[in-house]
């Protein structure tokens, strides 16, 4: 099992499914699962100044997550 699928099983749905009850409790899920993203959001930025490190290991994933946190910018 991938971990996105574990995630997600956790959470549960969150599409809106047009049921006042079932949309209720995805609404809910919707926001913990946006919290959790908020939560890694800020791991993967907090990494990014790492890309001016001197340190090959460090620079590598400092690249990383500032060209994945471009990439999720652009998506907006």
């Amino acid at each position: 099992m991938e971990l996105y699928d574990i995630v997600m099983k956790l959470v549960g749905p969150v599409q809106p499914a047009g049921e006042t009850r079932a949309d209720e409790t995805r609404l809910k899920n919707m926001k913990e699962l946006t919290k959790l993203i908020d939560k890694l959001l800020f791991e993967v930025s907090a990494a990014v100044p790492a890309a001016d490190r001197p340190e090959a290991s460090m620079k590598a994933i400092g690249i990383h997550a500032k060209k994945f946190m471009e990439d999720v910018a652009g998506r907006s």
